[in-house]
Formats: structure tokens, C-alpha cells, sequence
């Protein structure tokens, strides 16, 4: 018997059936396109034509999880947890937060889809593990040896304040206080939507009227070829932010177990992410720069890797 697995982040709802030996029948829907979780489920349904339906579902979404009622994060989905399963005639429905299942993935995840940034080759045994995720928002979990095993804490880092550096940095965020937000946190310039907070910002201080408004994608693309470089410094400056984010949470938990990178965007970036200004920040200046060389970073390359962490929780 297969059963139902998600994953639902802003932008991409992705689903499969799993059994004990796996997940099949991957397919990605676009948020936008349904009205509701049980909308979306009902046409993935169709598209892959179970041979039963499925009694059980475990879904991975975007924000925090507690009680009943469910409300995205950066999304207009609502619903009750109870409600969607009795009208998709589901026996249970698991919901988590996205950042769990990635967290109950990591230590099933093999080596092939592990790229090494920095740090060692092998991590710590039994040590704290961080993930963070820059897609639409900022995504963080963590995951602790359990004695048996490790277990997933999540929660909202991506939340917290971002800290800043240099003069550039302080004039940004001035700007972005003054005309758009009332808090700076790591999720606002370390993701999509962060990323076109800061192209914005930089617009609006130099004074580059002339520049068009841009998509994340139109972004990166025209900081990758060079063409615009404004869109360069504004790549540059997300890189930059996220390894800070990255360093602060592997601090906080001594993870030398490693930081695992996940998300679309570090991927889609390819060459230019190792080049970046990621490495340099995540180590950092001052005391313990040799403390953070100690801790393994890896980009997780898996395509659905939040299934793996679903399967293995349905099926545990």
C-alpha cells in the first residue's frame, strides 16, 4: 500500500507515494494554481492514478505547525488539519514543518547527494546538525542525538534579526526600515523575495531609477552573466547574508555534525555559490575562525529531499 507524501513551500507543491522501500511518482504543482492543501492533493490524485487510495499522508509545509489550524507563512493557504483529511477520506494526516522533514532526512541522506563547501569531510559522529534553506523564505531546523537515534527540533530562525557589518549594509537595511519593513530579519535578505529586497534597496540608494523592477530568477540571471551590476552586488550581498545566518546557527548549536544547505536557489546558482562570499562569512574573523573551519557545510543536491525525510517518518 502507498501512501501519500508533500512537500509545500510558497511557491511549489510537491507530492509523491511512498511505501517502506521508497517514493515514486514524483510530481511538482504550482501553489498558486489551488485553492486550498486538499484542492492541490485532489489533483495529484488524478494525475497519478493510485491504485488505492491513499489512507495515510504526511506533508511537509512552510511554516510553524501547532494545534488545528494551519496558516502559511508566505502563502494565502488556511485550513484545518481535521477538515482536510475527513474531505480527502484520509485515515491520518501528518503535518509538519518543512524544515522537520528536511531534518528527519539529513542523516538518511547518502554521500552522492552531499557537495562539500568546507570543513571537514566527515562530520562529527552523533554531533549537532543545522539546515538551512533559502527558497521563497529562509527555512532552519536542527537535528540531536537522541541515544537511539537523532531527533528533529524546528523552528523559525529564518525569523530571526539579521546582524550587519559595513556601512553599505547599514545604509540598506535604513532603507528597507524606512520603506518597507519595521524588523530586518535573516529571511527579508536570504531568500527570493530577500533577494529582490535588496536589489530594491540598492535601487533606491543610488538612485537607479533607470533600472527595471525584477523577478528573483531575473535577478541572479543578469548578476550571473555580469550584464547588470547592481544585480552582482545584490547577489553578492544575499551570499554574504546567508553564510552569516548559516555561521550564527551552527554556533548556537556547536554543529559540527554539519550545516546542510538545501533549497532551490543554492542549487540553481551552481558554480558561482562556491565562489561566493558564502564560505568567507559562514568562517568568519576573530576567535573562533578556527572553531568554524572545524564544521563540515554540504549543499544537499537531492531534488526531493524532504520525501526522504517524509518516508522514513511515515514508515519509521
Amino acid at each position: 500500500m502507498r501512501e501519500l507524501i508533500a512537500d509545500i513551500g510558497a511557491t511549489n507543491a510537491r507530492f509523491a507515494l511512498a511505501d517502506r522501500n521508497g517514493f515514486y511518482q514524483e510530481h511538482v504543482l504550482q501553489c498558486a494554481d489551488y485553492a486550498d492543501l486538499a484542492d492541490a492533493i485532489r489533483s495529484y490524485l488524478h494525475i497519478a492514478k493510485p491504485e488505492n487510495s491513499p489512507r495515510r499522508a504526511a506533508v511537509a509545509i512552510a511554516g510553524p505547525v501547532a494545534g488545528d489550524i494551519f496558516k502559511m507563512t508566505n502563502h494565502p493557504w488556511a485550513f484545518s488539519v481535521k477538515e482536510t483529511a475527513a474531505a480527502l477520506g484520509l485515515e491520518s494526516l501528518h503535518l509538519m514543518n518543512d524544515f522537520e522533514a528536511l531534518a528527519h532526512a539529513v542523516p538518511h541522506m547518502r554521500q552522492e547527494y552531499l557537495q562539500r563547501v568546507s570543513g571537514p569531510a566527515v562530520p562529527a559522529a552523533r554531533a549537532p546538525k543545522g539546515i538551512v534553506g533559502p527558497g521563497t523564505g529562509l527555512g532552519m531546523a536542527s537535528i540531536v542525538w537522541g541515544g537511539e537515534g537523532y531527533i528533529p527540533v524546528p523552528g523559525e530562525g529564518g525569523h530571526a534579526t539579521m546582524p550587519i557589518k559595513t556601512r553599505r549594509e547599514f545604509d540598506l537595511f535604513e532603507y528597507l526600515l524606512k520603506h518597507k519593513y519595521h524588523h530586518i530579519s535573516a529571511e527579508r535578505v536570504c531568500s527570493g523575495k530577500g533577494l529582490v529586497n535588496i536589489y530594491n534597496g540598492l535601487r533606491g540608494l543610488d538612485g537607479r531609477d533607470d533600472l527595471p523592477d525584477r523577478e528573483p530568477h531575473e535577478i541572479s540571471a543578469a548578476a550571473l552573466d555580469r550584464s547588470c551590476p547592481l544585480c552582482r552586488e545584490s547577489l553578492d550581498l544575499m551570499m554574504a547574508f546567508l553564510g552569516r545566518a548559516s555561521r550564527t546557527l551552527a554556533l548556537t548549536l556547536g554543529a559540527f555534525g554539519g550545516i546542510y544547505i538545501a533549497g532551490g536557489i543554492v542549487n540553481k546558482l551552481g558554480r558561482y555559490f562556491y565562489l561566493s562570499g558564502f564560505e568567507k562569512e559562514f568562517i568568519g574573523e576573530g576567535r573562533f575562525t578556527d572553531y568554524m573551519r572545524g564544521v563540515p557545510v554540504f549543499v544537499i543536491l537531492h531534488e526531493f529531499p524532504a520525501f526522504i525525510g517524509l518516508q522514513a517518518d511515515l514508515f519509521a
